[in-house]
């Protein structure tokens, strides 16, 4: 599967954005989709994850209240509703698959996860 992220933009603090991952071939619906972002001189992280059905929703903690994460399979597309955006939020986001899960829950880390996308900037001006 290939992956393509977008919807990133500039946008002040308090502002929204919508991001969407679109998935190319087959078997998108089998995977478990992740939200990962990395600013600049920082190593990539973990944002959110849902489960194939969008049952199993996950957060880091630093976006829980603020970020959804949510799926279309008939569209082969995730998306990450972002919310009262703060500047630590500024990063390029990408999106990726895994089916790896770890003590009951999915994988939060990086290298656990395939089929990278190019990303897509968010910047938060204050």
């Amino acid at each position: 599967v290939q992956l393509q992220a977008s919807g990133g933009g500039l946008v002040q603090v308090g502002g929204s954005l919508r991001l969407s991952c679109a998935a190319s071939g087959r078997s998108f619906s089998s995977y478990i989709m992740g939200w990962f972002r990395q600013a600049p001189g920082k190593e990539r992280e973990f944002v959110a994850s849902i489960s194939w059905g969008g049952g199993g929703i996950y957060y880091t903690d630093s976006v829980k209240g603020r970020f959804t994460i949510s799926r279309d399979n008939s569209k082969n597309t995730v998306y990450l509703q972002m919310n009262s955006l703060k500047p630590e939020d500024t990063a390029v986001y990408y999106c990726a698959r895994t089916f790896t899960y770890v003590n009951g829950a999915p994988s939060r880390k990086p290298s656990d996860f395939g089929s990278w996308g190019q990303g897509t900037l968010v910047t938060v001006s204050s």
